[in-house]
């Protein structure tokens, strides 16, 4: 495996770089026997501690977990989004009201990793995923048994908040594992299961509330809970890992045996905790190399995906008649238009990277050549072109989306449904561009811009649902298609160029 990637995009980052040149004999063939090349950054230690000297299976096998579980974090929320009217009916509440168990996670899914982080930083991030997932469990628990409108509230809130990590301080996992080079794939990776918990919960439990009735559904995510528990506590790895500022041959340390190691929990980073580090993350508002990508990314996430959740749950039953079943159904597009969408945003992102950074390396090193390389390298922005389609894509398929559906009356078609995949595509490729992009400028803050880009998100993704719900009433679909394309138009488009413009000076 380290081969193949060796062979395949070996010239982005070149092996006669400062840092390799100062590394000692002994660890450049460590190095040499581990991945087969030098060109890697950044340089592991020559340890196997270090979380980039892990086998690849290794690596992957991690990043599975961790990656589901973020899905789960999504697929939690939205959960509920086919039963709405079977809550309302049950709790005695209106369809309006009981879509606010969806909203309610979407909060604290966002603010909720501001506290985690810190905690991970010091604990590792083993620990605190394990506390997610047996906590989250309970909290699901409640959920089934809940007897009212407000019980049920309290639940959702608990088992939101645990289960909330993943989706956030993700980020820093890949960061912490894999090599630049392959950074966007991986990272894709972890976005496209965060994006497909949103579609896939309806999709597979309508067919639950549909059989055995909406309350197994809280069941069925307890029980989830319970097995990633059990296969994260036996297969999962810590990668959080103390390095130096320049590669170093750490001292030999004694490692515990395979079955201490499951069991052996302490303080790994022993810097004391602050109150500052709880809202650290919220400090990149000011560091438009962050903020502006969380906001466009946050802005799309919100048309092509929390109004697609929410408009479809209250609109098709009310519409057309539809069962939990066909609610969930429709999400089928989504999840289509999420998988290709990441081809473009993971694989093709690391290839235009690498076919830029290739172009650059068949340049002359002679002097006079150096000042043209330097400028054929490219710069993180360059990675921001492959977001336009993404911009472009997301406009188009909430307009077909709401104009169908007001063109449909109370007879359903497929059109709808196609919008929601066009949308869905853009909305893939926007996420994984940003937050890699941003990851790329500030690679030792990851975990950091994860949570600050998952508050943004999940901030805008609460208030949402409080005023498109009205809106759309209100003006009518084609008004609200010609409001959503302005809005993203306005966030997401004009300021992502501008970023692409001044991005080098900022960072």
């Amino acid at each position: 495996m380290a081969k193949e990637a060796g062979d395949t995009q070996n010239v982005e980052y070149r092996g006669d770089s400062e840092q390799v040149h100062a590394l000692t004999e002994e660890h450049r063939q460590y190095l040499l026997q581990r991945h087969g090349t030098l060109d890697l950054e950044p340089v592991p230690d020559m340890t196997d501690n270090d979380p980039y000297n892990w086998p690849q299976r290794k690596k992957l096998v991690n990043l599975a977990m961790i990656s589901f579980h973020a899905m789960m974090g999504t697929f939690t929320a939205a959960a509920v989004q086919s039963v709405f009217a079977e809550i309302a009916a049950d709790l005695n509440v209106s369809i309006h009201r009981a879509s606010y168990l969806l909203s309610l996670q979407i909060a604290i899914l966002g603010v909720a990793p501001l506290i985690w982080r810190p905690l991970s930083e010091r604990f590792g991030r083993r620990p605190i995923f394990l506390v997610s997932l047996i906590c989250s469990l309970v909290g699901n628990v409640g959920c089934a048994v809940s007897p009212s409108y407000a019980t049920m509230g309290l639940c959702r809130a608990i088992s939101a908040f645990f289960i909330s990590p993943a989706s956030a301080i993700g980020s820093g996992v890949v960061a912490e594992t894999f090599f630049k080079k392959e950074r966007a794939r991986f990272m894709g990776i972890w976005t496209i299961m965060v994006t497909l918990g949103v579609p896939m919960a309806p999709f597979i439990l309508g067919f639950v509330a549909v059989r055995v009735g909406y309350r197994w559904i809280y069941w069925i995510l307890a029980i989830t809970n319970a097995v990633q528990f059990i296969l994260y506590f036996f297969l999962g790895r810590e990668t959080l890992y103390l390095r130096a500022p320049t590669p170093s041959i750490p001292p030999p340390v004694a490692k515990p045996s395979f079955p201490m190691s499951l069991v052996s929990f302490g303080r790994i980073n022993p810097a004391p905790l602050r109150l500052w580090d709880f809202v650290q993350p919220l400090s990149f508002v000011t560091r438009p190399c962050v903020v502006i990508p969380a906001c466009a990314y946050a802005m799309i996430f919100l048309w092509g995906n929390i109004v697609l959740s929410v408009e479809t749950g209250q609109l098709f039953p009310e519409l057309f008649g539809f069962n939990p079943q066909q609610v969930g159904l429709q999400n089928v597009a989504i999840i289509i238009g999420s998988v290709l969408g990441e081809q473009i945003g993971g694989f093709m992102s690391d290839w235009w990277m690498w076919r830029r950074h290739r172009k650059a390396a068949s340049e002359s090193d002679s002097d006079s050549q150096a000042e043209r390389k330097e400028t054929l390298a490219p710069q993180p922005e360059f990675r921001l072109w492959l977001g336009y389609p993404g911009f472009l894509l997301t406009i188009c398929g909430i307009a077909v989306y709401l104009v169908q559906i007001g063109a449909a009356g109370h007879t359903w078609n497929v059109t709808p449904t196609v919008g929601m995949g066009i949308a869905a595509g853009g909305n893939q490729i926007v996420t994984t561009i940003m937050t890699t992009y941003a990851v790329d400028c500030y690679r030792n803050d990851a975990a950091a811009i994860g949570v600050f880009i998952n508050f943004v998100r999940s901030t805008w993704g609460f208030i949402g649902p409080f005023w498109f719900s009205e809106m759309i009433p209100e003006v009518g679909f084609g008004a609200s298609a010609g409001i959503a394309a302005a809005m993203m138009v306005g966030v997401s488009i004009i300021p992502t160029a501008v970023l692409q413009w001044r991005g080098r000076l900022w960072r």
